[in-house]
């Protein structure tokens, strides 16, 4: 998960500062210290760790705040201001020209998920009521221009591609005579990378950018190359001029030194972060947001932005009713798993969740797959009436799903449990809005 390490570790820290009544300087001191070793252990510039210390240490050691009746609370907020500042302050929106096409251009090293950053940077705006137009530009990289293709066909977006043309920059202008004929109002060009800097590369995109004039050009750069993502954003930017970031893979780097760098260093936004594989998993910057998940306060927007793009409602409303009337089945509960599969890995979910201590969390992602597991050797009779489970019943479907009786009749007695907990929720739906609603079996 995005921050795994540098989040525990900061956990840990603010967790020992919050425990003691009063602060002092000295107290302060110590926590910035081990701050500044978690970050230069996620990789993060050591200029940027330098200036972000020195920045909340001086806002941290006033009267203000190590008299104030939350010391380790005060501290914790302005390191949470000062990362906020650090990853960007504000979400940095793509913007359209007045005059379509709008054109996108993506450029950066091979390997670093241009293409597929493509296709899902079409997603998006198809989201938005965009008509998009995939450009293939890249004519070297062997099937580079038919990966391309796959990849518009299972987003559904028309690629433009010119046969025998091995001019980068004709083909762009191409695409753009094209988007007129097809009323396509944005084009997203996939250029061509190499495996490191070079002039040619540079120059071809130069002369990209000369013959259609993209109104942002962005770099699409993997995080987990830490620190040299910062050196490949500077050299990008002081030969095309670069509007914005895209950093790809940050679901799998524990580390996230190229996020938490290359904003302070470059001064261009991160505007896109790749979270996972799904088409959706183009996920817009947030910086707060991010600020607020790397210090373990969760991202309940973000949760919920998840929750809708997921859920159908007209199921959620069913649903509802089957809760309130006790009609809750296993079929119901296995269509509930599908959806929240949907929503991503449930470790990254936890993120979310304001409070979730994931250092002590066990998050077992083989859970739903042994539940399901479960379910599935129930008849259709049975996962429709979950009381007929008797004896000989629980055997059955204990062998067939490959699981112990034990680990059915544990099961059973959640999702008992948890018809339970929902049935309250539901009833209890005006006292949640009002903040007063607190959660069964001591869970909040």
């Amino acid at each position: 998960m995005a921050f795994e390490g540098l989040s525990e570790k900061l956990h840990e820290i603010f967790r020992n500062l919050n425990s003691k009544g009063s602060l002092s300087e000295k107290d302060v001191t110590l926590a910035l210290r081990e701050v500044k070793l978690a970050l230069l252990e996620a990789d993060v510039n050591f200029k940027v760790v330098k200036n972000f210390i020195n920045s909340v240490s001086e806002k941290a050691v006033g009267e203000s705040v190590l008299k104030s009746l939350t010391p380790g609370q005060q501290v914790i907020k302005i390191v949470n201001g000062e990362l906020t500042e650090l990853l960007g302050s504000t979400n940095s929106k793509l913007t359209f020209s007045s005059k379509p096409p709008t054109i996108f251009m993506l450029v950066g090293l091979q390997g670093a998920g241009k293409t597929t950053a493509a296709g899902k940077l079409g997603v998006a705006l198809k989201k938005q009521g965009k008509r998009p137009l995939l450009a293939a530009c890249d004519v070297y990289r062997p099937a580079a221009v038919k990966q391309l293709q796959v990849t518009g066909k299972n987003y559904d977006i028309p690629v433009f591609a010119l046969e025998g043309s091995k001019n980068p920059a004709l083909i762009a202008k191409a695409a753009v005579e094209h988007s007129a004929a097809e009323k396509n109002d944005v084009i997203i060009l996939d250029t061509a990378g190499r495996l490191q800097i070079n002039e040619e590369l540079m120059q071809e995109l130069r002369d990209i950018k000369q013959k259609v004039h993209p109104q942002e050009i962005l770099l699409v750069v993997d995080s987990m190359t830490g620190q040299d993502a910062v050196t490949v954003a500077q050299s990008f930017d002081e030969t095309l001029g670069l509007d914005g970031i895209i950093l790809t893979k940050l679901d799998g780097d524990a580390r996230g030194g190229a996020a938490l760098s290359v904003k302070q260093i470059t001064g261009k936004p991160i505007k896109f972060v790749g979270m996972g594989e799904k088409a959706t998993d183009l996920e817009p910057f947030y910086p707060d947001r991010m600020a607020s998940r790397i210090l373990g306060m969760g991202d309940v927007i973000s949760l919920i932005e998840k929750a809708q793009d997921a859920i159908d409602n007209e199921a959620a409303m069913l649903l509802d009713k089957k809760i309130r009337a006790q009609e809750f089945t296993f079929e119901d509960f296995m269509l509930q798993l599908a959806q929240i599969k949907k929503m991503g890995p449930l470790k990254d979910l936890m993120g979310m969740i304001p409070g979730a201590n994931l250092q002590n969390a066990q998050i077992d992602e083989n859970a739903l797959v042994y539940i399901e597991a479960m379910i599935g050797s129930m008849t259709p009779y049975e996962r429709a009436n979950p009381s007929c489970l008797n004896a000989s019943r629980k055997k059955r479907i204990a062998s067939g799903s490959g699981r112990t009786i034990q680990d059915l009749n544990r099961f059973i007695k959640q999702f008992e449990e948890m018809k339970k907990m929902m049935k309250m929720f539901g009833d209890n739906t005006k006292a949640l809005k009002n903040g007063r609603f607190k959660l069964p079996f001591g869970l909040g």
